[in-house]
């Protein structure tokens, strides 16, 4: 009985009674959904972002993903609503930085799918739904495959692999884009971070700077 209930709940939300309130500042981020919390009393705790699941390292948009999530929380004090511990040993839960949900943060820029199978907050699809319309981040391929689908794929296929046509290409280098719409899509889906050298944000100046 106890072992069904803590898969139910595994990233879903439980009783008030078993909540918990961790803070801390952020040490590190493994990827678009999962970071480690340093806690006053030296305890390093990574946590889960509940009811989201960003792109895997080997996806496209892996790399961004986790670059996002590293601007919004990277050395800054967290407040984490625990939730749950996962099959990880994560702590699952709705993180904030300064007031503001990392979760929806991350969801709201394209950085990450709701998860459906956990999701109990319904301002997380508006958002992801708003992200979709605007063609935010993972939303600029037109048909983007969910993390949970990606893990199950028989022959996953990795990052470098995979663009809006279905082929990045081997292309590291701004001599060789045709655009800046295609600059940009080798940087943020493909992560090709040799095409922003001064780590800005934008691709091959030469070739987006005047837009």
């Amino acid at each position: 009985m106890v072992r069904g209930l803590s898969v139910l709940i595994a990233l879903g939300v439980i009783g008030a009674a078993a909540a918990e309130t961790l803070m801390g500042r952020v040490v590190s981020v493994s990827d678009g959904d999962t970071l480690t919390l340093l806690t006053a009393d030296r305890r390093r705790v990574k946590i889960r972002l509940a009811e989201i699941d960003a792109p895997e390292h080997d996806q496209p948009f892996g790399p961004r993903s986790k670059q996002s999530l590293s601007q919004l929380a990277f050395n800054r004090i967290a407040v984490v609503e625990a939730r749950a511990h996962d099959d990880y040993g994560r702590t699952v839960g709705r993180v904030f930085v300064a007031g503001q949900s990392l979760d929806a943060e991350q969801v709201r820029r394209g950085m990450a799918w709701v998860y459906r199978q956990y999701a109990t907050t319904p301002s997380l699809y508006t958002l992801e739904t708003e992200a979709k319309a605007a063609r935010r981040g993972l939303w600029a391929d037109p048909n983007p495959l969910p993390p949970w689908d990606w893990r199950h794929s028989e022959t996953p296929k990795p990052a470098t692999s995979i663009s809006r046509n279905g082929a990045c290409g081997t292309k590291r280098r701004c001599g060789e884009m045709a655009s800046c719409d295609e600059a940009r899509f080798y940087l943020d889906a493909c992560g090709v971070k040799s095409l922003d050298g001064d780590k800005d944000g934008t691709p091959c100046e030469a070739l987006c700077a005047r837009r």
